[in-house]
Protein backbone atom coordinates (compact mmCIF):
# COMPACT_ATOMS: atom_id res chain seq x y z
CA UNK A 1 0.00 0.00 0.00
CA UNK A 2 1.39 3.39 -0.99
CA UNK A 3 0.02 5.35 1.93
CA UNK A 4 -1.52 7.85 -0.50
CA UNK A 5 -4.88 9.07 0.72
CA UNK A 6 -7.57 10.33 -1.60
CA UNK A 7 -8.42 13.94 -0.79
CA UNK A 8 -11.13 14.43 -3.36
CA UNK A 9 -12.55 13.16 -6.58
CA UNK A 10 -12.41 14.99 -9.88
CA UNK A 11 -14.64 14.02 -12.77
CA UNK A 12 -13.68 14.29 -16.44
CA UNK A 13 -15.97 14.42 -19.46
CA UNK A 14 -15.75 14.85 -23.21
CA UNK A 15 -18.79 16.15 -25.06
CA UNK A 16 -18.15 14.79 -28.59
CA UNK A 17 -21.19 12.87 -29.78
CA UNK A 18 -23.32 13.87 -26.79
CA UNK A 19 -26.57 15.74 -27.04
CA UNK A 20 -26.64 18.81 -24.78
CA UNK A 21 -29.44 17.36 -22.65
CA UNK A 22 -27.56 14.11 -22.12
CA UNK A 23 -24.40 16.04 -21.29
CA UNK A 24 -26.22 18.09 -18.64
CA UNK A 25 -27.88 14.97 -17.24
CA UNK A 26 -24.46 13.32 -16.89
CA UNK A 27 -23.25 16.29 -14.88
CA UNK A 28 -26.38 16.35 -12.72
CA UNK A 29 -26.32 12.57 -12.15
CA UNK A 30 -22.78 12.96 -10.80
CA UNK A 31 -23.77 15.96 -8.65
CA UNK A 32 -21.27 18.24 -10.38
CA UNK A 33 -21.13 21.76 -8.92
CA UNK A 34 -18.43 23.23 -11.17
CA UNK A 35 -17.56 22.53 -14.80
CA UNK A 36 -14.00 23.47 -15.71
CA UNK A 37 -13.62 23.94 -19.45
CA UNK A 38 -10.06 23.19 -20.60
CA UNK A 39 -10.63 23.76 -24.31
CA UNK A 40 -8.01 26.14 -25.60
CA UNK A 41 -10.60 27.56 -27.99
CA UNK A 42 -14.02 27.29 -26.27
CA UNK A 43 -16.14 27.14 -29.40
CA UNK A 44 -18.02 24.31 -31.05
CA UNK A 45 -19.92 23.38 -34.18
CA UNK A 46 -22.73 22.46 -31.78
CA UNK A 47 -24.14 25.76 -30.53
CA UNK A 48 -24.93 24.43 -27.03
CA UNK A 49 -21.22 23.77 -26.41
CA UNK A 50 -20.05 27.26 -27.32
CA UNK A 51 -18.72 28.96 -24.20
CA UNK A 52 -21.42 31.63 -23.79
CA UNK A 53 -24.32 29.28 -24.53
CA UNK A 54 -22.87 26.55 -22.31
CA UNK A 55 -22.46 29.00 -19.45
CA UNK A 56 -26.16 29.87 -19.64
CA UNK A 57 -27.26 26.22 -19.82
CA UNK A 58 -25.15 25.39 -16.79
CA UNK A 59 -26.38 28.42 -14.88
CA UNK A 60 -29.97 27.19 -15.28
CA UNK A 61 -28.89 23.91 -13.68
CA UNK A 62 -27.02 25.65 -10.83
CA UNK A 63 -23.68 24.42 -12.11
CA UNK A 64 -20.84 26.96 -12.05
CA UNK A 65 -18.54 27.37 -15.05
CA UNK A 66 -14.85 28.17 -15.16
CA UNK A 67 -12.80 28.46 -18.34
CA UNK A 68 -9.16 27.49 -17.82
CA UNK A 69 -8.32 26.87 -21.47
CA UNK A 70 -5.83 29.73 -21.42
CA UNK A 71 -3.79 27.87 -18.78
CA UNK A 72 -4.81 24.21 -19.19
CA UNK A 73 -5.90 24.03 -22.82
CA UNK A 74 -4.25 21.81 -25.41
CA UNK A 75 -2.74 22.69 -28.79
CA UNK A 76 0.59 23.99 -27.49
CA UNK A 77 3.66 24.49 -29.62
CA UNK A 78 6.14 21.85 -28.55
CA UNK A 79 3.32 19.63 -27.29
CA UNK A 80 1.26 19.56 -24.13
CA UNK A 81 3.71 17.48 -22.10
CA UNK A 82 6.38 20.12 -22.67
CA UNK A 83 3.88 22.87 -21.80
CA UNK A 84 3.19 21.11 -18.47
CA UNK A 85 6.65 22.23 -17.32
CA UNK A 86 5.67 25.91 -17.47
CA UNK A 87 4.54 28.33 -14.76
CA UNK A 88 1.28 28.94 -16.64
CA UNK A 89 0.38 25.25 -16.44
CA UNK A 90 1.24 25.18 -12.73
CA UNK A 91 -0.92 28.27 -12.15
CA UNK A 92 -3.87 26.65 -13.94
CA UNK A 93 -3.38 23.40 -12.07
CA UNK A 94 -3.29 25.25 -8.74
CA UNK A 95 -6.61 26.91 -9.56
CA UNK A 96 -8.11 23.54 -10.53
CA UNK A 97 -6.85 21.84 -7.35
CA UNK A 98 -8.25 24.61 -5.14
CA UNK A 99 -11.65 24.45 -6.82
CA UNK A 100 -11.76 20.64 -6.78
CA UNK A 101 -10.91 20.67 -3.09
CA UNK A 102 -13.94 22.88 -2.37
CA UNK A 103 -16.67 21.44 -4.60
CA UNK A 104 -17.54 18.60 -6.97
CA UNK A 105 -15.63 19.52 -10.10
CA UNK A 106 -15.69 18.12 -13.61
CA UNK A 107 -13.05 18.90 -16.25
CA UNK A 108 -14.42 19.14 -19.79
CA UNK A 109 -12.98 19.07 -23.30
CA UNK A 110 -14.15 17.87 -26.69
CA UNK A 111 -12.78 14.33 -27.06
CA UNK A 112 -15.23 11.73 -25.77
CA UNK A 113 -12.51 9.30 -24.68
CA UNK A 114 -9.98 10.79 -22.33
CA UNK A 115 -7.12 8.70 -23.69
CA UNK A 116 -7.34 10.71 -26.94
CA UNK A 117 -7.40 14.09 -25.19
CA UNK A 118 -4.90 16.22 -23.30
CA UNK A 119 -7.21 15.77 -20.27
CA UNK A 120 -5.33 12.51 -19.65
CA UNK A 121 -2.21 14.45 -18.72
CA UNK A 122 -4.15 16.68 -16.33
CA UNK A 123 -5.75 13.57 -14.82
CA UNK A 124 -2.35 11.93 -14.26
CA UNK A 125 -1.04 14.99 -12.41
CA UNK A 126 -4.17 15.14 -10.24
CA UNK A 127 -3.86 11.46 -9.36
CA UNK A 128 -0.26 12.08 -8.24
CA UNK A 129 -1.64 14.83 -6.00
CA UNK A 130 -3.99 12.34 -4.32
CA UNK A 131 -7.18 12.91 -6.27
CA UNK A 132 -9.34 10.10 -7.51
CA UNK A 133 -10.12 10.68 -11.18
CA UNK A 134 -13.50 9.54 -12.50
CA UNK A 135 -14.15 9.57 -16.24
CA UNK A 136 -17.82 10.08 -17.09
CA UNK A 137 -18.63 7.73 -19.96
Amino acid sequence: MSGLTVEREVWFIGYAGRRPGDFLNSLKNNHIELLVDVRRFPSSKVEAFRKDVLMELLKRENIAYLWLGDLLGGYRSGGFEEYMKTEDFERGLDILVKEASKRRTCVMCLERKQRYCHRRFIAEVLEKKGFKVVEIQ
